[in-house]
């Protein structure tokens, strides 16, 4: 199935998740919630389980033998969701100040000094050939990334702008930490305006080198192709699966 053709499913499977919307149970839509900040959390190397990460942030535990970050991640993780959720239910528009506030979350308390602040030092991405660009090139890149989402917020397909807000952000790289997980949750803020549940790219080993792979190829071979087929048959996947659920 090419790209055109799974944008065309996922429109008509969104139309069917329309007509059953309100079977989605706060419970259901938890548990899609609590697997998204597992999956993303993952793909960074967090070691806590599905289940630890449910342990964390719905009874407040700490697991045994676990490093505190981790905990902190799926914590914030959490609260980062939940403030996309506000700005979608809200109609805000995606800023500059959205993306530093959702950055601010997902480095709280571990890095408070770098939270919602572009990097002012270089950095290199272990294991991969993209070299992000120098600090002193970040504001105009920034400012280039948000009006290329004004310019496009209207015309292009949501799951083709939410990926594309995700590998631009990644590409450009402007946190010291957090990059990923902000461009996954800058992505999902944009797929929730549109009426999409959030996509859940999954952090297993092969899924996450092929996420990677189709990133690089974006960011090295300018081919953005492999990497919008991805989310894009991720967001399908992800509204068959909540179909299959509640309808």
């Amino acid at each position: 199935m090419n790209l055109t053709e799974t944008l065309t499913l996922a429109d008509r499977l969104k139309v069917e998740l329309d007509r059953y919307r309100q079977r989605m149970g706060a419970k259901v839509a938890r548990a899609f919630e609590l697997q998204y900040t597992y999956e993303s959390n993952r793909i960074e190397g967090n070691t806590l389980t599905l289940q630890e990460t449910a342990l964390v942030v719905e009874k407040g535990l700490t697991i045994g033998g676990k490093p505190l970050t981790d905990h902190l991640e799926a914590i914030n993780h959490t609260h980062a969701l939940e403030y996309i959720k506000e700005i979608a239910t809200g109609h805000e528009p995606f800023s500059e100040a959205v993306l530093l506030n959702i950055h601010r979350l997902i480095l709280q308390s571990i890095d408070n000094a770098h939270a919602g602040c572009y990097r002012n030092i270089p950095v290199l991405i272990s294991g991969a050939a993209h070299i992000p660009s120098q600090p002193y090139l970040l504001n105009k890149q920034m400012e280039d990334y948000f009006l290329w989402a004004a310019e496009n917020m209207e015309s292009l397909h949501p799951i083709l702008l939410a990926a594309e807000l995700h590998e631009r952000l990644v590409t450009i790289h402007p946190f010291i930490d957090g990059n990923g997980r902000t461009a996954r949750l800058v992505m999902n803020l944009i797929l929730l305006q549109h009426g999409y549940p959030i996509a859940i790219l999954k952090g297993d080993a092969q899924s996450r080198l092929d996420y990677y792979a189709a990133l690089e190829t974006a960011q090295v071979g300018g081919d953005t192709m492999p990497f919008l087929s991805l989310i894009a048959d991720n967001v399908k996947s992800t509204l068959e699966r909540v179909l299959k659920i509640i309808a």
